[in-house]
């Protein structure tokens, strides 16, 4: 599997929020990548609610 496509700033700042090493985020499949970050987004919603 690649790696994802994204840069290496990005990746500190996904592992920050989902809580992940970088490693693990940038050989994520991205459909779960998907997926966590938008848990993330939807519990952030019901915070801020």
């Amino acid at each position: 599997m690649r790696p994802n496509p994204i840069s290496l700033e990005t990746a500190k700042i996904l592992s920050e929020k989902l809580n992940v090493p970088i490693e693990q985020i940038m050989h994520m499949p991205q459909h779960i990548l998907l997926q966590k970050l938008t848990e993330v987004a939807n519990q952030e919603d019901k915070d801020k609610e």
